[in-house]
């Protein structure tokens, strides 16, 4: 039999346990009282708590076991007289998020300038992964950010999605009475997704500040009428158009900074560009308002309504009008530079997607309408069997739209043929939004499902 350690032995392993052992209740304490560690007093105890520790044991007693019961009980015992338990400290430490980057989908059309095109990959044949239903459909586009989908449904709930599964991570209700037979506001605004928050109006008029984290709500503003738009963030501020005929630049605590009047309801969302802001809406008006300013810097007549979001590339800005016109600006100069006449002269109400040669929008004649972006001249229409009221999306030299006629399209840029299509059953009036190589997309009637592909 092997005798027992000698004193060198003792003193070796002790040499060699000690570091290792002091290492682990460092480690172990940072994760746990990172958040009370700071202070002088939890400081102090936790130096205790590791003299205690290291003092207790002999050295035939330093194992991994009997240190970790130790430090189990002390951290319990620190806690409480610090009136914490773990279950609330556990519940205290904020999750670990992502912050969009440049294969989300954070909001409506992707980004500010509201071009409708992903910066992700998409599957070449994409299959249906998940759906979600929920009674009166979904009217809206989501967002997409990391591993997650905000959904805005039109029944009054907000819903995060792990976007892999498709299970629900937390849900948000446009009002505090948990009734589910009381009328809540529906949603039909696209969020707006940032590093820590989401923001979203409702039909009532009210922007929501939530957690993005938890979807606890951090405070509310009210405008006087219904929000069809996404809010943008411009620097620090958040930009809100509502049916009430106003633009509101917010502070991120929800404080109005200043707001400008149109002469009637805002349907967009503002696309930003430089320092300015686009808006469009039933006054037929195009106005570019400065936003360090909050004033004018150009109003320009359209003669028709808008429900479409304008989209921009630097000087120029693309959007179908009610009257069957898709119109390139340059908002500088306040001048057209060119006018596309669909063959019918039906409204497009879809947001337009716009590439480095295109312009691509959706009509109420059924057909999909690809322009030359430089000269306004028809390259190609694709046609479906009803209305496109779909903003589409580019990724890989392909569209992705919904269809009136119960389909989702995907048409290669490159020669107008279907490359793509998933028959859904009921129409979809929704943005498709493409992130993180998944695209996501709902059906507009009752009972209608939200639909992730990758």
């Amino acid at each position: 039999m092997k005798p027992a350690n000698s004193g060198q032995e003792r003193l070796t392993r002790e040499k060699w346990m000690q570091p290792r052992l002091l290492s682990c209740i460092e480690m172990l304490c940072g994760k746990i009282l990172l958040s009370l560690a700071r202070s002088s007093l939890m400081a102090n105890r936790l130096t205790l708590l590791e003299r205690s520790i290291m003092g207790s044991f002999s050295s035939e007693q330093l194992s991994r076991r009997n240190v970790l019961g130790q430090l189990s009980t002390g951290v319990a015992s620190i806690l409480a007289a610090s009136g914490w338990s773990l279950q609330s400290l556990a519940a205290a430490q904020p999750a670990t998020l992502d912050a969009p980057s440049e294969t989300s989908w954070p909001s409506f059309r992707g980004t500010p300038d509201q071009r409708g095109v992903a910066k992700c990959t998409l599957a070449e044949k994409p299959e249906l992964k998940w759906e979600v239903a929920s009674p009166d459909g979904w009217v809206a586009g989501v967002a997409i950010v990391g591993e997650h989908v905000f959904a805005p449904a039109l029944c009054g709930y907000l819903y995060c999605f792990d976007l892999k599964t498709g299970q629900e991570i937390w849900k948000y209700r446009s009002i505090e009475d948990p009734d589910p037979k009381k009328f809540a506001a529906g949603f039909k605004a696209t969020p707006l997704i940032t590093e820590t928050m989401v923001y979203i109006g409702d039909e009532d008029g009210v922007l929501h500040a939530l957690e993005r984290a938890t979807g606890k709500k951090s405070w509310v503003f009210a405008s006087g009428a219904e929000i069809a738009g996404c809010v943008a963030l411009f620097e620090d501020k958040l930009l809100l158009a509502s049916h009430d005929s106003y633009l509101y630049c917010l502070s991120k605590d929800g404080q109005e900074v200043w707001k400008f009047q149109t002469n009637d309801r805002i349907n967009c969302s503002p696309g930003i560009a430089d320092t300015f802001t686009f808006l469009a809406g039933c006054d037929e008006h195009l106005r570019v308002i400065d936003l360090k300013t909050g004033k004018e810097f150009r109003d320009m007549p359209l003669e028709s309504f808008l429900i479409a979001s304008p989209a921009i590339v630097g000087d120029l800005l693309y959007v179908g009008t009610h009257t069957g016109l898709i119109v390139c600006v340059d908002w500088r100069k306040g001048e057209f530079v060119w006018r596309y006449e669909g063959p019918r002269k039906m409204p497009f109400h879809a947001s337009a997607a716009v590439t480095d040669d295109l312009v691509l929008v959706g009509g109420h004649d059924k057909h999909l309408h690809a322009v030359d972006r430089a000269t306004g001249v028809a390259k190609w229409t694709f046609a479906t069997r009803a209305k496109i009221e779909s903003s589409g999306t580019v990724v890989d030299r392909r569209i992705f739209f919904g269809s009136n006629d119960g389909n989702l399209y995907g048409v290669s840029l490159d020669t107008g043929a279907e490359v793509w299509k998933f028959n859904a059953g009921k129409g979809i009036s929704a943005g498709v939004a493409i992130g993180e190589g998944c695209l996501v997309v709902g059906e507009d009637q009752q009972s209608g499902r939200l639909l992730c592909f990758a």
